[in-house]
């Protein structure tokens, strides 16, 4: 009996004039199997394990086709399709004959990447989720077309913008993180569709630099967790020349503490708000809270905070000790505290209190 094989996908070529009585199994085993495999066959892998693709050959009593595995082994190389199902710890790697060949590789398995490659090559990889078209270029398998479905893990992607930024987005096995440079420029593109640029100090803080932020910004850390924890801050401090007397504005938004280094020269009020423009009302949420100290010096005769404003209303403070002011201490600083509460709209809860320094 003689029968050749094709090169490329070991096809069963029976010798004329040969094969008397058994022609007919070695061109249905050996051929019309193989080319039906070839044009619209699956091979099925399953779980971890390198696998080889081998060409097997046909003959008059079997196909000898192996069309499906678990695990590592050998199977046909002939087939369409390859597709690759069930659980992968690893990357599985498939090793395909370095002939001219054309594969459909799905990947439907979880857990991670399928690489198909001929032998002592690098290969291509493909992603969970992802079916790709591979081809051996006479070197290694590569792509030509690919698609993914919405399932898909994206281990490594990169951004780049029109004047050359370039950003790593993320990385196999961690939490996808942006890295951007302290400075970007031009615009980047999403979906096709401009977007402005982020620029260092307003949309985002490089770690260890100083920023100023002009925008409300919160903190609200968890039931578990504080909001914030600082090894030190510094609070703003106007120091003024001036002497306390008639209506004194103070502006919540400009300074925590208020000094006026002049002697106060006749009782005051005291009008808080958040600035010329703005009323503390509108800044201010119903639950929150601001504390603010007015330092005043004193004379030989001495004044004192008679009249609590806020927005120009006048309000009635719970005193420390529960008795008002009625006088100031001479020769000294006076340091009045504010803690006032907003409690409802244009409502406030006003918490003072009066001490002398000298």
């Amino acid at each position: 009996m003689t029968v050749n094989y094709t090169t490329n996908l070991a096809l069963a070529q029976p010798v004329t004039g040969t094969e008397s009585g058994t022609w007919g199994d070695d061109v249905n085993n050996g051929l019309t199997s193989y080319l039906d495999n070839a044009i619209a066959g699956t091979v099925t892998l399953t779980n971890d394990g390198a696998v080889t693709l081998s060409n097997t050959q046909g003959t008059s009593s079997a196909t000898n086709i192996v069309s499906s595995l678990t695990g590592a082994g050998t199977v046909s190389a002939q087939f369409a399709i390859i597709k690759v199902t069930g659980t992968l710890t690893v990357a599985k790697v498939l090793t395909a004959p370095s002939t001219s060949k054309t594969f459909i590789v799905v990947n439907a398995a979880t857990g991670s990447t399928v690489t198909i490659k001929a032998s002592g090559q690098s290969g291509v990889s493909v992603a969970v989720g992802e079916s790709a078209t591979v081809y051996f270029n006479g070197t290694d398998y590569v792509k030509s077309a690919t698609t993914t479905s919405g399932t898909g893990t994206v281990t490594s992607a990169s951004v780049v913008s029109a004047n050359g930024f370039a950003g790593t987005v993320a990385t196999a096995s961690t939490t996808p993180a942006i890295t951007l440079t302290t400075s970007i420029t031009g615009v980047l593109k999403g979906n096709g569709t401009a977007i402005s640029a982020a620029t260092a100090g307003t949309d985002y803080v490089a770690p260890g630099t100083a920023t100023t932020f002009t925008a409300l910004q919160t903190f609200s850390g968890s039931t578990s967790v504080l909001a914030m924890v600082m090894a030190n801050a510094g609070e703003v401090a106007t120091v003024s020349a001036t002497a306390a007397t008639g209506t004194i504005n103070y502006d919540v938004t400009t300074q925590s503490v208020l000094y006026y280094t002049t002697s106060a020269s006749a009782n005051w009020t005291v009008n808080f708000r958040g600035s010329s423009g703005t009323s503390l009302n509108t800044l201010m949420a119903v639950g929150q809270s601001v504390t603010v100290a007015f330092l005043v010096t004193q004379g030989a005769t001495a004044y004192y905070n008679n009249v609590v404003n806020i927005d120009g209303t006048a309000v009635t403070p719970k005193y420390q000790g529960g008795t008002a002011w009625a006088a100031g201490n001479a020769s000294g600083i006076d340091s009045y505290v504010y803690t006032i509460i907003k409690t409802a709209s244009a409502t406030f809860t006003v918490l003072a209190s009066q001490t002398q320094f000298k």
